[in-house]
């Protein structure tokens, strides 16, 4: 008889498992990541459209969502990722990016640069404290270098 816990039968569709619906959820924190690149995106057409109102929604939205992807991170790994933490380094993340954006809707490419290379330093601290959690979280999963 088949192991019914491999039986591909019965496997389910990703993000239909009570567990990956669950505040804390992989699809969760994929939806909201996807929301964030979004937002985004409001804000450059809304800035490029000179609509302050559409401006300023669009970047409370985008703080709101980073306080929420900070929140399910924290949920994920409350021990070695601190609400604190993830918050500062994504509003950290939103204010480098606009610097970046605001650099080159205003075509100071030199000043785009030194911000891109910014968002790209902060980016790669973000992956190396992220990593550190995971590993820290579960470090029978991962080997010594």
């Amino acid at each position: 008889m088949r192991d019914q816990r491999r039986d591909p039968r019965r496997a389910r569709a990703p993000g239909t498992s009570p567990r990956e619906r669950a505040p804390g959820s992989a699809s969760r924190r994929q939806a909201e990541l996807r929301r964030h690149i979004l937002i985004a995106a409001e804000i450059i057409a809304a800035a490029k459209a000179a609509d302050q109102g559409a401006l300023a929604d669009a970047q409370a939205r985008w703080r709101q969502n980073a306080d929420t992807i900070a929140a399910l991170l924290n949920r994920v790994n409350p021990r070695h990722w601190k609400r604190a933490a993830p918050r500062a380094m994504l509003g950290e993340h939103l204010r480098l990016a606009t610097d970046e954006a605001v650099a080159r809707l205003q075509g100071d490419w030199e000043a785009e640069v030194r911000a891109y290379d910014r968002v790209h330093r902060h980016a790669l601290g973000m992956a190396d404290a992220l990593s550190a959690g995971l590993i820290a979280q579960l470090p029978s999963r991962f080997r010594a270098a």
